[in-house]
């Protein structure tokens, strides 16, 4: 038996969506909406966040929490929480010349797992308190477009839903949707130095926001002072070039997180 139900807001275009129809009661609303801030996203993404925040605009709170600034993380090569390698998947030069990508675990230390403890501190169940399972329906934003994201929680306690799935919507749906009802179109929700990111994207940062520019540029050039160099040379970028020198006038076929399977909320 559900005892909450939570939205997980990445305050991106899907999940800004969700939180509106349910202000609209085209959906069923949850108890609670909440934000895992990672600490280092793009300017628009919280000025977004504080609209949905503000008055009048949703009917349910919206709860932050964070385990820390994931720079913190990548400059001290250490998890949030146990001491590990900061797991975000940073393009690799091998040592024996190959190519490859590191681990994926940001999503989970800075989001998903985030979001749990938050759930359990509503329950009052902190961990290792037993949970039923199914108690806690977490409503994520990922739509039909996005269908190879679905996947069931890794938490007994928690039972994923996708609303706009069960809605045949897909982006440009939520865009429209959005639009037709007089909203403003969300930013894309993610990382400033996320790896996932693409030429187009790079490029809008570059030309019109030089601050978050200059920010990824400057820790792109860290991930490569001091390191120790087991498991290779990291870059920003799929090219395996600097930031700043990489042509970025070109299109390329860097996977984002709207089609590589996103263990995460990032983008939603």
């Amino acid at each position: 038996m559900t005892q909450i139900r939570v939205l997980s807001l990445g305050a991106g275009v899907q999940s800004t969506t969700l939180a509106l129809l349910a202000a609209h009661n085209e959906i069923a609303a949850p108890d609670v909406a909440i934000f895992a801030d990672t600490q280092w996203e793009p300017r628009a993404v919280y000025d977004h966040l504080a609209w949905l925040m503000s008055e009048g605009v949703l009917p349910f709170p919206i709860n932050i929490v964070s385990v820390g600034d994931i720079r913190d993380g990548i400059r001290n090569r250490r998890s949030a929480r146990d001491g590990h390698f900061a797991a975000v998947p940073w393009h690799l030069v091998k040592p024996d010349g190959s190519l490859g990508m590191g681990r994926r675990q940001c999503s989970a230390e800075y989001k998903l797992d985030p979001i749990a403890e938050e759930v359990r501190r509503l329950l009052g169940k902190p961990y290792p308190a037993r949970i039923a399972p199914g108690s806690v329906e977490m409503m994520i934003g990922i739509s039909l477009d996005e269908i190879q994201r679905v996947k069931p929680s890794k938490r007994k306690f928690m039972r994923n839903t996708y609303p706009l799935i069960d809605l045949a919507m897909r982006r440009w749906d939520c865009l429209r949707w959005l639009e037709r009802h007089g909203y403003p179109t969300p930013p894309k929700s993610a990382c400033i130095g996320c790896p996932y990111t693409p030429n187009s994207r790079w490029r809008d940062r570059r030309d019109n926001h030089p601050q978050e520019w200059e920010e990824a540029v400057r820790m792109d050039r860290e991930l490569r002072e001091g390191a120790r160099g087991h498991h290779g040379v990291e870059f920003m970028h799929r090219s395996c070039m600097p930031l700043d020198d990489v042509d970025l006038e070109v299109d390329d076929r860097q996977l984002d997180m709207f089609t590589n399977e996103c263990d995460g909320v990032c983008g939603v």
